[in-house]
Parts: C-alpha cells; structure tokens; sequence
C-alpha cells in the first residue's frame, strides 16, 4: 500500500516539476470572500481551480501523469474516459506535451464538451452504451494498443498532481481550521488531504457527498469498496463507484476527518448563492462542498474555513434549468 509520506514526496516533486514546464498549471487564487463569511459568520475562503486551465483541478492530474511516462510510453500516446473535466484535462496535458491522446466517449455524450476536448487536438472515439462502457472500451483498447491508459482518480501520479492544489493552499494561507472537498473516487481529496496531515495537521479535512450520490462514502462505512447504488444527482462530476482495488480508498481512510452530506435543494441553494454573491457559475460538485460548509459554519465561527471550488465546466442550460427546478432556493 502507497505511504502518505511517499504521496507527499510525489505532490512535492509533482509541484516543482510544474513549476518548470511550459504551459504548466496556473497557481489559482485562494481569496477570502466577504459575502460568503458575512453570510455564515465564519471566515471562508475559495480555492478557485475553476479557473485552472479547461475549467477544473483535473488538468493538474493528467499533466502530472504525462510529466512521468517514459519515451516509450509517450511516443505510444494515453487514452482515457470522459465526457467531461478529466477528458479536457488529458487533452490539454498531452497537447502541450506533444502526446497522442485519444479520449472514449459515450456517443450520447454532448457535442459542446467533445467539442472542447477535439479543439486541444484529442482524437474522440465513440462507444455505444454509457460512461462505463466507454471506460472498459478505453482500458481494452489501452492495453491491446501498449498505450498508457489515464485514471480519473486511481492513478498515484494523478493524485499527486491534484494534491500540488494543497502546496499552494499552504503557501497562500498560514492558518486553515477546515476544508471542504467534493468528493468522487477520492483522487482529488487524497491528494491534497495527504499533503495537509504533513504539514497542516490541525485542518480538519471535510469529505462531502451529494446524498444521492455517496459511493466513497459508503465504502468508507463499510470499511471496503462495495458496489453502491446511486440516483441522479446535480454533482454529476463525482458520481460513480468505486474500483476494487482502488488505490484511493485507504488514503482516503487516512485522510478525511469528517463526512458531510447534502441534498439536492442544498446543492442548488450553494450553486445560486455561489452565482448571487460571487457572480460565478459552477458544477453541482462545488454546490456539494459549499452546501457542505455553509451547513457545518455553527461549528466555525469567526475561525478559517475554506471550499474546493473545483470546476465551472457545466452547460447553460443545466445551471439555468437549477432556477427552475428548484425555485425555493432562488
């Protein structure tokens, strides 16, 4: 089993490494916010990756994952999965890497978001069926080819490059009593939680989950990974199950201190505040994280606490149709 501390010598590594590449990661901003500490009467601050390059963290990830493939693997080129954040961020990596990649897709997957990803210069194949089996199409045709399949999540070097969000974090901020994280396969988290308990070991690290969706969660309930049911949900950038044998759930056993979850009234209210006060629009799964904190403010007053805004890549008319689905949180 991977170590915290050889996580946090590759977040190191990773983020040094960054640092000296051209077109690497944007150091987002880290801003307190006014509205949002008046409104809950702690003193919140957003991380804001969705301004990070394509839009979300994810970009941090897949470069750091190309950064590290040797000649071989890079003149053999990467194929990953997604309709979404991780598909433009693998795109975008390998463009400026001067790495093939091709990205599997659902063929019902929106023509906005593959027309993104087929702008970074990506090669889109289509598959017949949904997200998951867009996935095993992808991991075949990987392995078939000797080509470098790229995991959302259950990658070291991917969590490592999300987790240089934290090297950042720790150098903007001196003092941080919570943090709130949207979480999925727990790449994300695990990463940035890893490097915290290092060298911030009073942040509580908050685990938040769409009660619709909260298949880390439950996994972490049941002390291993189990197949849980989900509904639909507004964070549909974290929905999905767990791998088996998925090398993020024992750091995130490690790292989260406490769970959260929220509705889906309570998402939407967080996304419509996060337009109202800070005129930003973004996915259901930094609704998950606000709603999360606004929820657990009681607990903070006149302390730090801070939300993962991690990505702003949602199509208009869903943000629009949130007004209109939930009217009482206008």
């Amino acid at each position: 089993m991977i170590t915290r501390s050889d996580i946090v010598t590759r977040i190191t590594y990773a983020y040094e490494h960054a640092q000296k590449t051209a077109g690497g990661p944007r150091k987002t901003p880290f801003e307190y916010s006014p509205a949002f500490s008046a409104h809950s009467g702690a003193r919140v601050y957003l991380k804001c990756e969705h301004q990070q390059f394509t839009g979300s963290f994810k970009f941090r990830g897949a470069l750091n994952k190309i950064l590290n493939l040797n000649s071989e693997q890079r003149m053999a080129g990467v194929i990953a999965a997604s309709t979404g954040n991780h598909g433009m961020g693998v795109a975008r990596a390998a463009q400026i890497q001067g790495v093939d990649a091709v990205i599997y897709v659902p063929a019902t997957a929106s023509t906005m978001k593959l027309a993104a990803i087929e702008h970074m210069g990506a090669e889109i194949v289509k598959v017949n069926g949904n997200c998951l089996d867009a996935e095993l199409q992808a991991r075949k045709d990987a392995l078939a080819e000797n080509k470098t399949f790229i995991s959302p999540y259950n990658d070291v070097d991917v969590m490592a490059g999300q987790g240089t969000i934290a090297v950042e974090m720790t150098e903007q901020l001196e003092h941080l009593d919570a943090l709130y994280i949207a979480v999925g396969g727990g790449g994300l988290i695990g990463g940035i939680g890893s490097y915290f308990k290092q060298y911030r070991k009073n942040t509580r690290i908050v685990g938040c989950w769409p009660e619709a969706a909260p298949a880390m969660l439950r996994c972490l309930e049941a002390g291993r990974v189990i197949d849980v049911l989900e509904e639909n949900t507004l964070s549909d950038a974290t929905a999905g199950g767990v791998e088996p044998g998925s090398i993020t759930f024992p750091v995130c056993q490690d790292v989260i201190d406490d769970r959260v979850t929220v509705s889906e009234e309570e998402i939407a209210e967080a996304m419509l505040l996060m337009a109202e006060k800070e005129n930003w629009m973004v996915e259901g799964s930094v609704g998950v994280a606000l709603a999360a904190c606004l929820k657990e403010t009681p607990k903070y007053q006149n302390k730090n606490v801070a939300v993962l805004v991690c990505g702003r890549n949602i199509d208009t008319t869903k943000f629009l149709s949130v007004f209109a689905n939930y009217p009482s949180s206008s």
